[in-house]
């Protein structure tokens, strides 16, 4: 398997700290409001990165936070706490959305077939693993104590920005909203470990620590949830493309400190999700949502679907126009997958080489698009529907898009007896007796009845049939 690695900026062959086994870390969904889709598309990606590892063998053990508390609104440690405007937005505890939001996000990630992570560690379960780890960071002289806060020290590292690749306003990210000048930094890139009372007074949540009353910063949490579950070597991490700074930035510069070792050998970014005045966000309004699409008449996965189509190193442009197109896509292809009979033996053989080809196709940098192109290779393939069955099943514990589920659902639905159906066959019966004895007048009430019902009548050499108008 062949993965772009953004801290070396090329694609590498994947190897593992231990073999067979992949330690894996996501960010998590800070969750002070419903995640919109763009976040979502970083998951979806995730999602089939976690899967294709399994499927091609790996025991995978992933990990996700979180954050529900210590996230500011400008990722520079500047702004308003984002969980604390949410608890205000809706007159309810911090906890209260916390929580919320929590069961929202994973309902959404329910909808698009997400798997859930293995562990999954709302940040403010781990309060004592932070301090320790702070408090490390002070002992080995890679942090401070200034105005009553703890801070990094960006200076005795030899190397900080490592994702220096990356273009202008992906490295503003962290620092576009309100920012504003700490005095108390000694260097400009230095970032909080521990925030005290003398940071906000109103916070909602605070604990104790050797440094005064407070909490964490948000970089500091993943560095540890990530130790704490997946040891001292991390095989991959992954985030969206405007968490590589100043957020992955800064857990690099944390854990590497801390450890006095490489952490983590693989970081996978991916790309936003665009409209056509840039990127999607929730401060520019555009704040489209999985209940959203369902309202408008969506299935999740014609979404999942969408955003399989294309890299996730390239970002991706959503109208409603595209994802019509997406929809239209995906229910030819539910169809498609309908209509194979499932009849025969599966040729394990050919099931086997469809495999490789995938397995080369999708592990060349989780290329996705040539994944559902192999879909239709399988449906257009010169083998029995039992093994095209076989197959695109085998293909679909990758991709996600429930094809088997759905169309074998459709196939039950075409075969469900029709609403009213036995009182138009029974007056097509009386026409077709009016017919016989020559009484046209009859005939023709009957069909004019029958019309009046939504239901046309065509006569043919076989018979009469009919469809709903």
């Amino acid at each position: 398997m062949l993965l772009y690695n953004s801290a070396t900026h090329k694609k590498e062959t994947f190897t593992t700290h231990i073999p067979g086994r992949v330690e894996m870390y996501t960010c998590g969904p800070t969750v002070y409001h419903f995640a919109h889709i763009g976040n979502l598309r970083s998951y979806i990606m995730e999602d089939v990165l976690e899967k294709f590892l399994r499927w091609s063998g790996y025991d995978v053990n992933r990990v996700m936070n979180i954050t529900d508390v210590g996230h500011l609104s400008s990722d520079a440690d500047t702004g308003e706490d984002k969980m604390l405007k949410g608890a205000r937005r809706e007159h309810k505890t911090v906890m209260e959305i916390a929580q919320f939001y929590t069961d929202a996000f994973f309902s959404d990630c329910s909808k698009l077939n997400i798997k859930t992570p293995d562990v999954v560690q709302p940040a403010t379960g781990l309060i004592d693993d932070f301090i320790k780890i702070v408090s490390g960071l002070l002992d080995k002289g890679y942090a401070y104590l200034a105005g009553g806060n703890v801070y990094f020290d960006t200076s005795k590292l030899e190397r900080y920005y490592v994702f220096n690749d990356h273009d202008e306003e992906d490295l503003a990210v962290g620092v576009r909203e309100g920012v504003e000048e700490d005095a108390n930094k000694r260097n400009k890139n230095d970032f909080v470990l521990w925030f005290t009372k003398s940071k906000f007074e109103d916070q909602a949540l605070k604990w104790d620590s050797p440094w005064g009353v407070g909490y964490p910063g948000w970089h500091i949490e993943c560095s540890c949830i990530s130790m704490k579950y997946l040891g001292e070597h991390l095989d991959i991490h992954c985030g969206g493309i405007d968490n590589a700074f100043p957020h992955h930035t800064n857990e690099i510069a944390q854990s590497e400190a801390y450890l006095g070792h490489p952490w983590c050998k693989y970081w996978v970014h991916i790309h936003h999700l665009n409209t056509n005045s840039g990127k999607m966000s929730k401060s520019k309004g555009e704040f489209l949502t999985v209940s959203l699409l369902e309202e408008k008449g969506y299935d999740p996965l014609v979404y999942r679907f969408f955003c399989l189509q294309s890299h996730y190193r390239k970002g991706l442009v959503f109208s409603w126009e595209n994802l019509d197109n997406a929809k239209a896509a995906y229910d030819k292809l539910v169809a498609r997958v309908a209509a194979l009979s499932g009849e025969g033996t599966v040729d394990e053989g050919a099931v086997e080489r469809f495999k490789n080809d995938f397995l080369e196709a999708v592990g060349n940098d989780l290329n996705t698009s040539l994944g559902v192109t192999a879909l239709y290779d399988v449906l257009k393939a010169g083998v029995n529907d039992a093994t095209k069955r076989a197959t695109l099943d085998s293909f679909d514990q990758v991709l996600g898009l429930e094809l088997l589920s759905h169309a074998d659902a459709l196939k039950a639905q075409q075969a469900a007896p029709v609403e009213g159906a036995e009182e138009i066959e029974a007056l097509i019966a009386k026409r077709l007796e009016a017919k016989r004895a020559k009484n046209w007048a009859e005939a023709d009430a009957i069909r004019d009845q029958l019309r009046a019902m939504g239901v046309e009548i065509k006569d043919g050499k076989d018979g009469t049939t009919w469809t709903r108008i």
